[in-house]
């Protein structure tokens, strides 16, 4: 005998008002939701929606009537005739001084769309003096010199941070960090449960750290790269990306991007191959996937290097 499930009620509609315009939104959705869904350009960094909100970054605040404080909107909930101002004069100013604060003290040159923000809002970040200086003690990180005696301040621990490279698969750019705890997340519990990094400190000697700030190879670090999927800096990157970088032969514009299936097992994850000059240069998966959603393991990752070491003599010209 076949059971037939009954259809499920729509989900109930909450009425809202954004910027004087009234909408209506499914219950239980945000108020991030609920400017999308109706064209609102909200800028996010801490946010991605496999992740649980944790409200760190602060650059998706919005003004809603009766409350004392700007509001997260990637966590605050629609409720039955709220009032939002999503780019009122008091939110273009606490996004403004946001991204000033984050620009005077990390390296976003690698942090998607900021550049566009930051004119949009008219950010100046130098007006809060010169850049952060490196670290003192030659480029040692400041958890690895063995001292437990206050930081120096002069700088700022998690831009101190010389660049790690430990493996042959990703690189750890700390100067980069701007604490938004993704990474921490989608090791923890959100997604891979191997809690191999964690955010150490207090301050501004917070940083990103494996434990005892140990090398990642004798870390709890699997190397699935889902850390890497999450990080909206570029302070997490692919060792193969790094390296064209810094010879500059990344070019984005030249890539093409294609779709598989991982040949390594059943599961099925979607692959995405990001291709270019007929090389691969580095695999993702996408959000949206139902099998994934944007998690792979190390062969998944990074096991790819074999479609393109075959002997010359047997390539396709």
């Amino acid at each position: 005998m076949i059971r037939v499930m009954p259809p499920q009620a729509p989900p109930r509609q909450v009425e809202l008002e954004i910027d004087g315009v009234a909408v209506s939104v499914a219950e239980g959705s945000t108020i991030l939701d609920a400017c999308r869904q109706n064209a609102k350009d909200i800028p996010t960094l801490c946010f991605l929606t496999t992740l649980h909100p944790v409200n760190v970054c602060r650059v998706c605040v919005v003004e809603v009537e009766g409350s004392r404080v700007l509001v997260p909107s990637c966590a605050r909930k629609v409720e039955p005739g709220m009032k939002v101002r999503s780019d009122s004069q008091r939110v273009r100013h606490s996004r403004k001084m946001v991204l000033e604060f984050l620009d005077s003290s990390v390296d976003l040159s690698t942090t998607p769309d900021v550049a566009a923000w930051k004119d949009e809002y008219g950010c100046d970040a130098e007006r809060y003096g010169p850049a952060a200086p490196a670290h003192p003690e030659g480029g040692r990180d400041h958890a690895q010199t063995g001292h437990h005696e206050a930081p120096d301040p002069a700088y700022r621990a998690t831009v101190a941070q010389p660049l790690k490279l430990d493996n042959s698969l990703y690189v750890r750019d700390y100067g980069k960090c701007i604490l938004c705890y993704k990474c921490v997340e989608a090791c923890g519990t959100d997604f891979q449960n191997s809690f191999a990094i964690a955010v150490a400190g207090r301050g501004f000697d917070a940083r990103i750290s494996t434990e005892f700030a140990v090398e990642l190879p004798k870390s709890a670090c699997v190397y699935c790269g889902n850390c890497i999927a999450v990080c909206p800096t570029g302070a997490l990157m692919f060792k193969s990306e790094h390296d064209m970088r810094a010879d500059g032969s990344w070019d984005e514009a030249r890539q093409v991007e294609t779709d598989t299936i991982c040949p390594y097992c059943g599961v099925g994850c979607t692959l995405t191959l990001h291709v270019q000059d007929n090389e691969i240069v580095k695999v993702t998966s996408p959000f949206d996937q139902t099998v994934t959603r944007g998690n792979l393991c190390i062969k998944g990752r990074f096991g790819w290097k074999y479609v393109q070491n075959r002997r010359r003599d047997e390539r396709v010209p």
